[in-house]
């Protein structure tokens, strides 16, 4: 589960829509960088020592360079936006090796939606689909056409007839999203990213269509955990013997970190794995959106910035 981290170049920085920033890395020493799938991201160590993660948005074809797409909020987490205000053309930065848990599944066709900067992983989609020469259909939402990311780009690839563009401040654009979904071939797999309001409508809407489970696909780009699901637990650190009791209302990190227990921290929101345990014992409730299926289900690893347990205790391995 261990990412390397390597250092890249930044070619290029510019605005891709308004408080949308792109920028293009190359491998610092001038060789060729880590494949990826379509649906990757990599994480971003910012100047300020903060790590970020962002979704890949170039073809995955193109191993000599990434693209991200990064939204510029002013209220961002840690003044993640001062942070890439730092960032110039010819900088060095570090980034990690891809990880991809929003994959493309094989189906005879795909639907893809995307609501703001969640175009990003949507986009890679887009270019690795029509490489194969796979048939699929693309919808973006946006709040207004200076807010669509790689607007340009989407206009003049050559899946554009492919692509549909929704503003909200023009409502003859109007995403109609229950005939979209019935006007899709049998067997036709759904992805969706973008705001959580966006894509829990998208979401209900296809499951209220008869959509199974098994063929709508999603990525946040935050944790959203319960609030009101939460039961104390505790932690025991094998061979210490040391007990931190993890209160209902506090995450199991504060609670550790309380007791004198370092654990390295970056999202805070378990999507980067930076603070992943391995358990020894007990069931956790996993609330992460780092580990796959597979690792989830081996219940030997949980995140403790955000995932709970389902047993009284769990003994963790620092």
């Amino acid at each position: 589960m261990t990412a390397a981290w390597f250092d890249v170049r930044v070619v290029s920085r510019a605005l891709a829509a308004r408080d949308i920033l792109s920028l293009v890395l190359e491998a610092a020493d001038g060789g060729t960088l880590p494949p990826f799938d379509a649906g990757a991201h990599v994480d971003l160590q910012l100047p300020n020592g903060l790590v970020r993660q962002y979704s890949l948005c170039n073809a995955p074809a193109q191993p000599e360079r990434y693209q991200l797409g990064i939204l510029l909020e002013p209220n961002g987490r840690g003044g993640s936006l001062s942070a890439h205000q730092d960032i110039r053309e010819g900088d060095t930065v570090r980034i990690s090796s891809p990880r991809n848990l929003f994959p493309l599944v094989p189906a005879p066709h795909a639907l893809l939606l995307a609501g703001g900067i969640g175009i990003t992983p949507i986009l890679s989609m887009a270019e690795d689909l029509n490489a194969r020469g796979a048939p699929f259909e693309l919808h973006y939402c946006v709040r207004s056409p200076d807010r669509a990311a790689f607007r340009e780009r989407l206009q003049e690839a050559p899946f554009a007839p492919a692509v549909n563009m929704h503003f909200d401040d023009l409502p003859e654009t109007m995403l109609l999203l229950p005939e979209v979904l019935a006007a899709q071939p049998v067997g036709t797999h759904l992805y969706v990213c973008g705001p959580g309001g966006f894509i829990d409508f998208v979401t209900s809407t296809a499951c209220a269509a008869g959509w199974p489970g098994s063929r709508i696909h999603l990525e946040r780009f935050a944790s959203e955990v319960p609030a009101g699901d939460r039961r104390p637990f505790e932690i025991e650190i094998a061979g210490t013997g040391q007990v931190i009791a993890v209160k209902a209302d506090q995450s199991a990190a504060t609670a550790l970190a309380a007791a004198g227990v370092f654990i390295p921290l970056s999202c805070e929101q378990g999507i980067c794995g930076t603070c992943a345990m391995e358990v020894l014992s007990g069931i956790p409730d996993h609330r992460d959106m780092y580990l796959s299926q597979d690792e989830r289900a081996a219940n030997d690893c949980f995140t403790p910035c955000c995932s709970r347990a389902h047993t009284p205790r769990l003994v963790v391995r620092l």
